[in-house]
């Protein structure tokens, strides 16, 4: 069974190459949803998936910018299932 994983992430996590990074690692775990920038300095990802999968999404993000992020904030749900690919939002 699925699972969508919501998360903001605050910190300096803009202009570090955490989007482009969240995509490729989701897409290589084969993960569908989106990340994006936000006004105010967070980001927001949207991950469905299995949850070991996005527990291993999270990991990796965490391995590779802990050093930038300041707070992170999740939730967990059912998935939608209405993303078919992983990708940045403008």
């Amino acid at each position: 069974m699925n699972k969508q994983m919501h998360a903001y992430y605050s910190g300096s996590v803009h202009g570090v190459g955490f989007r482009y990074s969240a995509e490729r690692t989701a897409s290589s775990l084969g993960l569908t949803g989106w990340v994006k920038n936000l006004k105010d300095g967070r980001v927001e990802v949207v991950c469905e998936g299995k949850s070991a999968d996005i527990k291993e999404f999270l990991q990796k993000i965490e391995s590779v910018f802990g050093g930038y992020i300041r707070d992170r904030r999740v939730e967990w749900g059912k998935a939608t299932g209405e993303y078919d690919y992983f990708d940045i939002r403008f």
